[in-house]
């Protein structure tokens, strides 16, 4: 028999791949019950509605991306290499956010979609931000490019492209998206040397 702490966590994991894959409306606790064999009773013990539910899965999914990202730029490797490795987790967790996703919880659980547009500009753009900052000391930027300028770039990007509507009316994903605004800034602010390292370490995901 599983201990109540396992049974809440395989609850809270395949809720969360079901909330991220097909959205917050489209999915029921039903069908999460029937997929672990479970009583839907003993969903609603851990988690007392769908929207609690929901709730966890992106706190989850939050402390998860704030850990990785925390990680890699506390290692001892050159920037360049962190910088693909930040790239390519962010990419992982934002690519498993569907676009019906998105435009749900920012219907649904407006709240909540506001919570993570916080957490994004507050601790991942932040943390992105401490990267170029600390990139300058290993002088991997070319002399000619503004750090402000780089971080505001950056952020402006990614607020401006990777939102609900605008994923909305066009056929590229999340991911798609992220990668290419990452590519792009950084291919032009990054010197020859570094631009080439930081392509070593920019893999498919």
């Amino acid at each position: 028999m599983a201990t109540d702490l396992e049974m809440r966590d395989r609850i809270l994991l395949l809720a969360r791949d079901k909330f991220l894959q097909m959205g917050f409306s489209k999915v029921t606790l039903d069908e999460i019950a029937v997929e672990l064999g479970i009583s839907k009773k003993t969903v609603y013990k851990f988690y007392p509605s769908k929207e609690e539910l929901l709730r966890a899965a992106v706190h989850l999914n939050m402390r998860m991306v704030d850990q990785d990202l925390q990680q890699i730029i506390s290692s001892d490797k050159p920037f360049a290499e962190k910088l693909a490795e930040a790239m390519m987790m962010l990419a992982k967790y934002v690519g498993r956010i569907s676009k019906s996703s998105i435009s749900d919880m920012q219907r649904f659980t407006p709240a909540l979609w506001k919570e993570l547009e916080r957490f994004r500009r507050e601790r991942i753009l932040d943390k992105l931000a401490t990267m170029i900052r600390q990139a300058r000391a290993e002088k991997i930027f070319r002399d000619d490019v503004n750090d402000q300028v780089l971080i505001h770039m950056l952020i402006s990007a990614i607020q401006g492209i990777v939102n609900p509507e605008v994923l909305s009316q066009n056929a590229f994903s999340a991911e798609e998206a992220f990668r290419t605004i990452f590519r792009v800034i950084f291919d032009g602010a990054l010197t020859d040397d570094a631009r080439k390292e930081f392509h070593l370490f920019d893999k498919p995901i």
